[in-house]
Order: structure tokens, then C-alpha cells, then sequence
């Protein structure tokens, strides 16, 4: 039986809706992170641990950065927003554990908290999010990342807006079951205040995926001019399995309060997810007035 013109109606309205729908949510979503975009003025500081605060070798020396201008988003981006961009481009996590960790723990993806995700999806969402904006959009270095989480280089431990870490007044409380509590959950962006730059949860919440390739003795030989890390990565595995290429996560974690500075570095193999592990985006601001010219508007799909 053919469908009546009353039945192709309601349906077609139907699907106009949902697509209606879709494109103001993600509209939404890339009016809210753009305007999230903090701008951090370039300069020189010292990179690595300049006030002893890590036992950790990798921190080690402490050496001078000098970066150009950029900006930096206030906030790591929720696991909603990451929902959305897998929902409207197809786009299927590189860990293949993904469903099933989601089903396993899905507290841990409530849409209100910090993504999940490996490094490799939370690159493929900022660059998403650099092509619905036309704007040059990346994670950002790890250099970018700690300049700005130290206030533009501030000789500070925690990027907290004292510099002090205050167990539940800008930073969580320690896990009572430190590492091993799988209660333990980072919480919603925002809900401590910002450091001095307006930059909330860069030490104590998630932590969060940067650009660079991990070695251990990097700061050893970093350039001084805008590094980017080194060019191969540290590798582990199994001869008889895949080989994973790690890279660099910063900023402390929910359950490991002391350990939450702003020189804590971490390595995890780049294709796997991390319940611990969260991001947050950065726009190349150098040639921004080139980019604006063009301000043509890109597929969602």
C-alpha cells in the first residue's frame, strides 16, 4: 500500500525537524566554544619544573620557552559536546573498547563531565571544531599548555587562582581511595574558580591530552622557540601486537591530589582511551585575521 500524501507530509516534517534540530545544536555547541576562547599574550618562561615541586625526572631540566601569542579554551570539553560530534559525523572512537567502557562505567560519560576519549578522538574534535569555525584549531603544545595553566610562565604550582591547591575551594578534595577508588569521578568544568587567565581545572581535574609526541628526555633537548615535541614517540607493545606511539597528558588527575602541579606529565599510548583523561582546545591566533576573512560556512556531516 502506497503511503498517503497526509503520511509523506508528516514525515517529511518530521525529518526536516530533526535536522533543524541537529544544526542548532551543533550551532550551539560552536557558538559556546568559540566564545570560550581565552587569548594568552606570547612571551618567555621557564618550561619543566622551576620550583622542585615533582619528583619525576621527565620534568627535568627546567629550560626557557619563548612562544608566540595564541588562545586557549576556558574549559575541557564535556563528554555531551564529544557525544554530539560523534553523533553528527559518524565518527567512531579509536579505542575499540569504547562502547563497552561506556556501558561499564557510564557515570564516568555523563554528558556533564569531561570527554572521555583517546588522543587521537580528542584531536579529531578540535580539528572538527577548527573546520565548522574555519578557524585553525588544534590541541594545543604541551609548551602552550603549561604557559598558560602557569599564568603566562608564573613560577606557580598549582593553576589554581591562588597558586595553592585548598582541598574544596579550587581544587577537589583527594580521593579517599586514591588510584584504586573506582568511585572517584573528575567533576563538571568550571566548578572551582579559574587562574589568574579566566582558565578553569587545569590542575586537579581531568587530565588532559596535548599535541606532542612523549619521550622522557625531552626537555633535555626541547628547541627554546615554540617546540613541538619531539619528532618520534616513545613505543610500546607486544611484537606480536600493534605498536602504540604515546603521547603527552597534563595537569594532574581527580583522585591524586598532591600530584596535581602544573608540571605533572603523564604518557599513554595515543589509539587507547583514558577515564582519567580529558582535553581542551586551542585556536592559532598568528594568522587569525586571514583565516576571518574567509568566512565560508563548512558541512557539518
Amino acid at each position: 500500500m502506497k503511503p498517503s500524501l497526509k503520511t509523506i507530509a508528516l514525515l517529511s516534517t518530521a525529518l526536516l525537524s530533526a535536522c533543524t534540530s541537529t544544526e542548532d545544536k551543533v550551532n550551539d555547541l560552536l557558538q559556546r566554544h568559540m566564545d570560550a576562547f581565552v587569548f594568552v599574550e606570547g612571551g618567555s618562561f621557564m618550561m619543566g619544573n622551576p620550583g622542585g615541586w615533582s619528583v619525576r625526572r621527565d620534568s627535568l631540566p627546567a629550560h626557557k620557552v619563548m612562544l608566540d601569542s595564541f588562545s586557549i579554551q576556558k574549559y575541557e570539553v564535556t563528554q555531551g559536546d564529544m557525544d554530539l560530534f560523534m553523533e553528527v559525523t559518524g565518527y567512531a572512537s579509536s579505542d575499540e573498547s569504547y562502547d563497552r567502557t561506556k556501558e561499564q562505567y557510564p557515570n564516568r560519560f555523563m554528558s556533564k563531565l569531561p570527554a572521555v576519549g583517546s588522543w587521537i578522538d580528542a584531536q579529531a574534535f578540535c580539528q572538527w571544531l577548527g573546520k565548522i569555525s574555519n578557524r585553525p584549531i588544534d590541541l594545543p603544545t604541551e609548551a602552550q599548555w603549561e604557559y598558560a595553566a602557569r599564568s603566562r610562565g608564573q613560577v606557580l604550582r598549582y593553576a589554581t587562582d591562588t597558586g595553592e591547591a585548598i582541598e574544596g575551594v579550587n581544587m577537589a578534595a583527594a580521593s579517599k581511595g586514591g588510584f584504586t577508588d573506582p568511585t572517584a569521578l573528575p567533576l563538571p568544568p568550571g566548578s572551582f574558580p579559574p587562574n589568574p587567565l579566566g582558565l578553569y581545572d587545569m590542575s586537579g581535574n581531568a587530565s588532559e591530552w596535548v599535541l606532542d609526541n612523549y619521550q622522557p628526555d625531552y626537555y633535555e633537548n626541547s628547541p627554546e622557540l615554540n617546540p613541538q615535541g619531539p619528532e618520534k614517540a616513545k613505543t610500546s607493545g607486544l611484537k606480536s601486537g600493534p605498536i602504540d606511539h604515546h603521547k603527552v597528558a597534563r595537569g594532574g588527575r581527580f583522585y591524586d591530589f598532591w600530584g596535581n602541579t602544573t608540571v605533572s606529565r603523564l604518557d599513554h599510548p595515543k589509539r587507547l582511551m583514558w577515564l582519567d583523561a580529558g582535553f581542551r582546545c586551542l585556536l592559532h591566533t598568528k594568522n587569525a585575521a586571514i583565516q576571518a576573512q574567509d568566512k565560508k560556512k563548512q558541512p557539518y556531516y
